[in-house]
């Protein structure tokens, strides 16, 4: 069982539902089963082949029917033309709902708060706090945390163990910062935040101008003095990293949900509710639009302009700006080795092939 409850801390399905609050807009309704009622205790949540009689479980595709019928778990969060298939009356409760996946995100976020005991408020003894950094009461500091001068922290906020925030920050109410996360000066995040381990806000964009005064080839730094602001109800995953702006701030926008290892760079804007898988890099002052959808390791050249609503398969070099929506693939199909390299050849050469193809059109014209 991937989650799992003591049984004086269980709910029924009744009120496991009823605790949810977007749940009551998403269950339309729930019927008994042969052997489980409502008020069943529920002690997880689990997958359709898999989950037991403590677990409630989910199906959204009908690929699974098959183990629809023989389900084991307590209750199964389903829609109503899967409750149409079924043979006969199941075992288990059946939640029917217009959408199943987004209901069963919801309970798993309701076990995920439960399954460890509530942190204390407070601040760790071995924190070190600057006296001029403003910490809310309700706010948890962990063991080794550093936070920096004329920092806010809101009400609510989790910095767990060896965190380190610089100065004037801003953490929004109820967010989380999960251990060893770096914010360097001038990092402001709304609320709800979620910042996975590892995670850097706020180090230097790369930004260099030649100094022949440093020697031949040499490069001298150019400071960047901006910050980076996050909005509300953002995830940022494990090692992810954006960098502060040269001079204005690097945005990344409301319900902004962001994979492991990606790169950021200085200066970029990235939309409301796009969301990037893992390894995706974006190099500086490149804007990208609202609800767009990046597949992993796609890379993104400086000084773009992407358009709202668009999709980048994964592995896809983005070089020119996209200024309308829809889905854009580059990426070259892989292959035994020595016919890609064959392919590549031929690649290589497109552009004398097209010149070669437009003489021969011309010389055809001239004929004709």
């Amino acid at each position: 069982m991937p989650v799992i409850l003591a049984p004086d801390r269980a709910p029924s399905v009744q009120e496991l539902l009823a605790d949810i609050a977007e749940a009551k807009t998403l269950v339309d309704r729930i019927e008994p089963g042969l052997v489980y009622a409502q008020d069943t205790k529920v002690l997880g949540i689990g997958p359709i082949g898999s989950a037991n009689e403590h677990e409630i479980s989910f199906i959204v595709s009908s690929k699974f029917k098959d183990q629809l019928q023989q389900a084991s778990a307590c209750a199964v969060i389903m829609t109503a033309d899967m409750r149409a298939e079924l043979a006969k009356t199941p075992d288990y409760v059946q939640v029917i709902c217009g959408q199943p996946y987004l209901l069963y995100a919801l309970v798993a976020r309701w076990f995920d708060q439960r399954r460890q005991p509530p942190w204390i408020p407070g601040v760790h003894p071995s924190a070190v706090v600057h006296q001029t950094a403003s910490i809310d009461k309700d706010a948890v500091i962990g063991p080794n945390v550093v936070v920096g001068a004329g920092t806010v922290i809101d009400q609510g906020v989790m910095v767990q163990a060896n965190c380190c925030i610089g100065a004037n920050c801003r953490i929004g109410s109820g967010s989380v910062l999960y251990p060893n996360v770096t914010f360097y000066d001038n990092v402001r995040i709304g609320q709800r935040g979620i910042i996975h381990a590892g995670v850097v806000l706020g180090a230097d964009g790369f930004g260099f101008a030649p100094n022949p005064m440093l020697g031949q080839g040499a490069w001298g730094k150019i400071s960047q003095l901006g910050g980076v602001v996050v909005g509300n109800d953002v995830e940022i995953g494990a090692n992810t990293t954006i960098d502060r702006g040269a001079l204005e701030d690097t945005v990344i926008g409301n319900g902004v949900k962001l994979d492991n290892q990606i790169m950021i760079g200085h200066n970029c804007h990235i939309g409301d509710h796009t969301a990037m898988a893992a390894c995706v890099g974006i190099a500086g002052s490149t804007k990208i639009g609202a609800r767009c959808i990046i597949g992993g390791a796609a890379m993104f050249s400086g000084h773009l302009t992407i358009a709202d609503d668009v999709q980048i398969s994964g592995g896809t070099a983005i070089t020119s700006d996209i200024p309308k929506a829809g889905r854009f693939t580059g990426v070259m199909p892989a292959a035994p080795h020595k016919q890609w390299q064959r392919n590549a050849a031929v690649m290589s050469q497109l552009s004398e092939l097209r010149k070669r193809l437009r003489e021969l059109e011309r010389n055809v014209g001239e004929i004709e």
